[in-house]
């Protein structure tokens, strides 16, 4: 399934795309698609519903982020080779882990505000899993037992805050705006390998970054097995996996956002976002 929520801010209804591209109200079954809601017990229930008898919404009402007030949302840095190598970093030997704050998140075409004193605003194409039950000591094999969708995300970075200032990389991942995720939060049995999924982002039309996820240092199943030795992931909780090359920073010279430009980020089986700086 395909689950989004549609509407304006603060204000977005559950939502389920059904066969016809069409997008359905879900919300007389649940309330939003939040920590709460997030359960395979939920998946199972809208898997049995008509799709075609629910209210439709219109395609031109805003986008919401597909997860609603996420307990946390993790992210891991330097997690393809090659983009580890644009950067001149070492190939990590252990999962690099950081957080962005939740306040972050906004729609997948919500506008990006560029931070007060900002001069190094860069963007991140990732594929991000949702944990769909909770999970602590798990192992790799028993992974995908606790993972209950993907979707995309824009990892937006302020390099200055991020390496430049001192401490960790959160101050640079976490300003307002700087987390869109959605469209759609996709369920994991439709995707065929999420080991094999390509990923693009533009820049103002000019392609910037293309990969796929095959060239992952960490899989997705090591790094959910991974942070839940250190911390206990619960439903609803976001885990972006890092992003390909082609990052602003890594390009010489140096390339980063300004006012007026437009990113489009397009993630196979994920769908598209679509953002403009401001």
């Amino acid at each position: 399934m395909k689950l989004l929520r549609s509407g304006s801010l603060n204000k977005e209804k559950p939502a389920v795309l059904d066969k016809n591209g069409k997008i359905r109200d879900i919300s007389s079954h649940i309330n939003d698609l939040n920590p709460k809601n997030i359960s395979f017990t939920n998946l199972e229930k809208l898997k049995k519903i008509n799709l075609e008898s629910l209210p439709e919404i219109p395609s031109s009402e805003r986008i919401g982020s597909c997860i609603a007030n996420p307990g946390k949302f993790v992210a891991i840095g330097l997690n393809y080779s090659d983009h580890a190598a644009e950067t001149g970093a070492k190939i990590p030997t252990e999962p690099i882990v950081f957080m962005k704050a939740t306040s972050c998140i906004v729609g997948p075409n919500d506008n990006i505000v560029i931070p007060k004193n900002s001069k190094k605003t860069d963007w991140e194409v990732e594929i991000a899993f949702v944990v769909g039950k909770e999970a602590k000591y798990i192992k790799e094999e028993d992974a995908q037992d606790h993972i209950f969708g993907y979707c995309l995300v824009n990892d937006v970075s302020e390099r200055e805050f991020q390496i430049e200032k001192l401490g960790q990389w959160v101050k640079g991942k976490s300003a307002d705006t700087f987390g869109p995720i959605g469209p759609y939060l996709v369920t994991k049995d439709e995707i065929p390998d999420v080991q094999n999924i390509n990923l693009s982002l533009d820049v103002n039309g000019k392609r910037m970054q293309t990969g796929n996820t095959n060239n992952m240092i960490f899989n997705i199943n090591y790094i959910l097995s991974y942070l839940s030795n250190f911390m206990s992931l619960q439903a609803g909780d976001i885990v972006t996996t890092g992003t390909p090359p082609g990052v602003g920073m890594g390009m010489k010279p140096q390339v980063f956002l300004k006012s007026g430009d437009v990113m489009k980020l397009t993630v196979d089986h994920l769908g598209e976002q679509k953002q403009t700086v401001v």
